[in-house]
């Protein structure tokens, strides 16, 4: 599995486009927004010639879904969200403006994915994982061949995500990691919705906030 990623918007959001050798992958989280950045993101997946067979968001907050719109008619893709993260989704549109952000476009999801569900491209599966507390639906994207995790806004290197926003819960997030993520090999590389990529076993050796037992 091949990994690209693009850091976008003004909150810094990596998007992550994953492909194989069969050249059909998807698009996660796609925090597109300028018109530069979304000719970034389509430019690449043409250029590279990948089949986008879905876009997919971990959670949905509107860093992590501005460029859903977009991506979706130019691809002509489904957009899949998890399913607990519905009513994040539909408030975005309301609170866009009070972040200055004023051409946002809803897309309407085609699919829900919930625990242990799978997204398939190519010869590629990944298994979704729940992990809520940065926000309550929160999904990861695992594949086990290749100890590759798709984070979203879960586990940074070195910190993990804010639990201020609605939906939030602290206690619940720092339970998730230690049985959702730490629990995963400790060579498994993370690949964040913010910064750096890290490995679980980095993060159960120095993460600040949650140390590994």
């Amino acid at each position: 599995m091949k990994i690209k990623s693009f850091v976008f918007n003004p909150f810094y959001e990596n998007t992550y486009v994953l492909w194989d050798d069969r050249m059909e992958g998807v698009i996660i989280d796609p925090g597109c927004y300028e018109s530069h950045e979304k000719e970034e993101l389509t430019d690449f997946i043409k250029k590279t010639g990948i089949l986008i067979k879905a876009i997919v968001n971990t959670h949905c907050h509107i860093d992590h879904v501005l460029g859903n719109y977009d991506m979706k008619l130019t691809f002509g893709c489904p957009l899949w969200l998890p399913e607990g993260e519905l009513e994040i989704f539909r408030a975005v549109k309301a609170y866009a403006p009070q972040w200055g952000i004023h051409q946002y476009s809803e897309s309407e999801p085609d699919r829900l994915l919930k625990e242990k569900d799978h997204i398939e491209f190519g010869e590629t599966t990944l298994e979704c994982i729940s992990v809520p507390g940065h926000s309550p639906g929160h999904l990861v994207f695992y594949h086990s061949g290749e100890k590759k995790l798709i984070g979203g806004d879960v586990l940074f290197r070195e910190s993990i995500g804010r639990t201020d926003l609605p939906g939030g819960n602290h206690a619940q997030l720092l339970e998730n990691i230690q049985t959702k993520v730490y629990t995963l090999p400790e060579e498994t590389e993370v690949f964040p919705g913010h910064g750096p990529s890290t490995t679980v076993g980095y993060e159960k050796a120095n993460n600040p906030f949650i140390k590994g037992a």
